[in-house]
């Protein structure tokens, strides 16, 4: 896999953080757990739901080493989240995150929530049925 970093973005790989300090191509060769800085949430951003959802995620990658808790958090906000929302594209979007976590693909499921977002967005905004 070939990532391009731009001068001072940073790079999580199995938990190690990696600051380039100018623009670089890297390749990772093997099977490896990343995430690009502008895909990193912030704890103040973790407003929502599924934001909170996708921090939880997150930090199963980003300590990979010891994600059991984060692995909680996060099987938690699903149950929680299924147990709350009617909403349909939600409750599937959450099915798929299940079962991405089960398969062991934290990158896919994060996709996954950050989809939703727009979703929740509309839910929690009014504009559509939760």
């Amino acid at each position: 896999m070939h990532l391009g970093l731009r001068a001072r973005e940073r790079l999580y790989i199995n938990g190690a953080v990696i600051r380039v300090d100018r623009k670089v191509s890297i390749e990772l060769l093997n099977d490896v757990s990343f995430l690009l800085e502008a895909h990193v949430m912030q704890p103040e951003e973790t407003t929502t739901p599924l934001r909170q959802l996708y921090f939880a995620v997150q930090m199963m990658m980003i300590d990979d080493a010891d994600n059991r808790s984060a692995r909680s958090i996060a099987a938690g906000l699903i149950h929680s989240l299924h147990g709350t929302l009617i909403n349909a594209d939600i409750r599937t979007g959450l099915r798929t995150v299940e079962a991405q976590l089960a398969a062991e693909r934290p990158f896919d499921a994060l996709k996954t929530i950050r989809s939703l977002f727009p979703v929740e967005a509309g839910v929690l905004g009014g504009l559509i049925a939760a």
